[in-house]
């Protein structure tokens, strides 16, 4: 293993966690990087759900492409997400922007090529922040690849009890009970 390599294997499923800022869309990126060092571009997915919010100056959250470009022959679905919780106004505002984020982001899904080798996915929570989300559909997705790497938020703001919280918890619990390991961040 070299210092490009992220710190776990590039077989079966990885779910990165942890709060804003730590590094989980970094370590993402990385392991994309690894992997198209190690077995090119063919076969990879990259889907970024990631919405970019500017708060005091920093950037929360962002795309993968502020670390690595993904190659063109990638195959790339990218959402341009709302962060419901960081922008709306009320619980049902930001169940509204959930719902939007669901909606436009199901037809990326369905874009998705149908054999990934690869797949990797920033801000896996993103499209199933609405109660009635199935994230069986990205997990079923992932599991037919030889390697995914997932990350999501895992940290104070998602213990609500608002619906897009609630929905975001019920996510991560899906995922954590059909990943092969959990890569948690705390930003120490």
């Amino acid at each position: 293993m070299t210092n490009a390599d992220p710190p776990f294997p590039l077989t079966g499923t990885t779910l990165i966690v942890g709060p804003s800022n730590v590094g989980k869309t970094r370590l993402t990126a990385r392991a994309l990087t690894a992997w198209l060092e190690r077995d090119g571009a063919e076969g990879v997915v990259v889907l970024d759900f990631a919405p970019e919010v500017e708060r005091d100056g920093r950037i929360l959250g962002g795309r993968l492409d502020r670390f690595v470009t993904p190659p063109a022959d990638a195959w790339r679905g990218v959402l341009d997400a709302h962060a419901p919780r960081a922008t709306a106004d009320s619980d049902d505002g930001a169940a509204s922007l959930a719902a939007d984020n669901a909606r436009r982001a199901a037809p990326i899904l369905d874009g998705a090529p149908a054999d990934p080798r690869a797949v990797f996915v920033n801000d896996a929570t993103i499209p199933f922040q609405t109660p009635d989300a199935d994230p069986s559909r990205l997990l079923e997705y992932c599991a037919g690849a030889e390697v995914a790497v997932l990350n999501a938020l895992e940290a104070d703001a998602i213990v609500g009890s608002d619906p897009v919280s609630e929905a975001e918890r019920a996510t991560l619990a899906a995922f954590r009970e059909r990943v092969d390991r959990v890569i948690r961040l705390d930003g120490e």
